[in-house]
This record gives C-alpha cells, sequence and structure tokens, in this order.
C-alpha cells in the first residue's frame, strides 16, 4: 500500500497565520504540522508516499522534508495541485504515483492519537471498495463535517455538514481507497462550491455497496480553524509533557 499525503488549499479560516506560509507548515506544540500525518503513514507500515501541495510555498516542502528519511520514509514524491479545486481533485495529482495499488490518503492537518496499522492491515485484506476512519463527535461538531448516515444499521450514505446529524460518527481525513478511486474521480463534478469533494467519491462506494467505516478511540483533531489549532497543539502537549510520579 501506498500514501499519500493532502496538503493543499489556502488555509483562509486560519486568516493571518497562513498569509505568508502554508497551513500544513504551522507549528504544532514541537513540530511542523505536516510531520503528524506522515508519522500516522509511518506507523501504518507505510513508507513510500506522495505529497501533494500547491500556492506559494510548495517548495519550502521539499526544504523541511526533503528526502523523507529522517521521519521514517524510504521515499518521497512531490506532486504540484494547480489552483484550489478540492480534496478530490488534489488526488487525482497521484494517480502516477500509486497505479494499481491500494492507498491510504490522509490530510495534511489531521492528528490521530491512535496507531492506524490495524486499520490498514483490515483493508489490505478485502478485494475492493474503500473504508473511512470516524469518530464518534458531539451533535454540535458533527454538523461541521461529513457525517455517517445508516439505513438497517448499515452505512448508506454520507452526509456533508448535515444540520440534524443523523449519527455523530464524524468522518475524519483518513482514507483508504482501491484503485477504482482514479476513474470515480475522473467522473466527478465540481460542487456548488467550485469543488471536486472526496465525500462525492466516498458516496460513490457507497452507491457501490463497497464503503465500510471503522471508529476510533483515541484523539483526533484537524487543524483547519483557530479552535481546532488551539485544540490540537493541546492534544499534543498533554500527551507529551513529563508526568509527575511523585
Amino acid at each position: 500500500m501506498r500514501g499519500i499525503c493532502l496538503c493543499g488549499g489556502l488555509g483562509a479560516r486560519l486568516g493571518l497565520l497562513t498569509k505568508v506560509t502554508n497551513k500544513h507548515l504551522l507549528q504544532v506544540y514541537d513540530k511542523p504540522m505536516v510531520f503528524y500525518p506522515i508519522k500516522t503513514l509511518v506507523d501504518m507500515g507505510i513508507t513510500e508516499i506522495c505529497l501533494v501541495t500547491g500556492g506559494n510555498y510548495a517548495g519550502k516542502f521539499l526544504e523541511l522534508i526533503g528526502n523523507g528519511k529522517r521521519l521514517g520514509l524510504d521515499s518521497v514524491e512531490y506532486q504540484y495541485q494547480e489552483g484550489h479545486g478540492g480534496i478530490a481533485d488534489a488526488l487525482k495529482y497521484a494517480e502516477r504515483f500509486a497505479g494499481k495499488e491500494k492507498i491510504a490518503v490522509i490530510l495534511g492537518d489531521n492528528i490521530f492519537q491512535d496507531n492506524m496499522r490495524w486499520y490498514k492491515e483490515a483493508f489490505e485484506k478485502r478485494d475492493k471498495g474503500a473504508s473511512i476512519i470516524t469518530k464518534v463527535v458531539s451533535r454540535e461538531d458533527a454538523q461541521r463535517f461529513g457525517v455517517v448516515a445508516m439505513k438497517a444499521g448499515k452505512l448508506y450514505k454520507i452526509i456533508e455538514k448535515p444540520k440534524f446529524p443523523p449519527t455523530r460518527y464524524a468522518v475524519t481525513g483518513l482514507y483508504f481507497y482501491d484503485s477504482q478511486v482514479w476513474e470515480i474521480i475522473k467522473g466527478l463534478k465540481p460542487s456548488k462550491r467550485g469543488e471536486l469533494e472526496i465525500t462525492d467519491v466516498n458516496n460513490t462506494y457507497a452507491k457501490k455497496g463497497q464503503l465500510t467505516y471503522d471508529v476510533i478511540n483515541g484523539h483526533w483533531t484537524d487543524c483547519g480553524a483557530y479552535d481546532t489549532l488551539f485544540k490540537a497543539n493541546q492534544l499534543v502537549y498533554d500527551e507529551h509533557r513529563p508526568r509527575n510520579n511523585s
């Protein structure tokens, strides 16, 4: 399995913090943000990755990460996303890198506490399809994410930012796909935002009956807004700070 880390977008919700840099290069506690999703991939046993970014600061990723050796990577390929066409648009740039292999896709602003190796290995055993990682959140928080909708106890659809969430299973920024994903992306139409949406990719798999989900226990957050960036710093600090055992 190969890994893809998506670090595009404008980071507009972070205002002046992203005026002179890419969001994913901002610091979270003692490391650049992008180091955390890369570590998630490495901890899963994925050491060949493609990093997709764009904008004016794309070259900074090469300066920071280089060949990836010190982060536990065997190789890292860089791809440049033209414009800001959404998550699924960014993913399409990694098609040549992935070939026919299954892929793990992680958003560059997502931080997970759990080791995801089990989920990756479970997906590798499947013949085809896709799998998403979810986290139980409050009803209020569920309104900010894509949310799993159930019918007869089974996932049948992902609803994006629902006013009335049907469940509290929020879709995180970690996805597993087989090679069907490339043709699915090619068949997408831009949303009202003018972007190719990853939710539409997932719902295409769902319509085929090929989308499954897992629920994680440990903490998870993205870093796309002031409050979630602050939360990420707190979570990482709490996890790593020295404990007084006296």
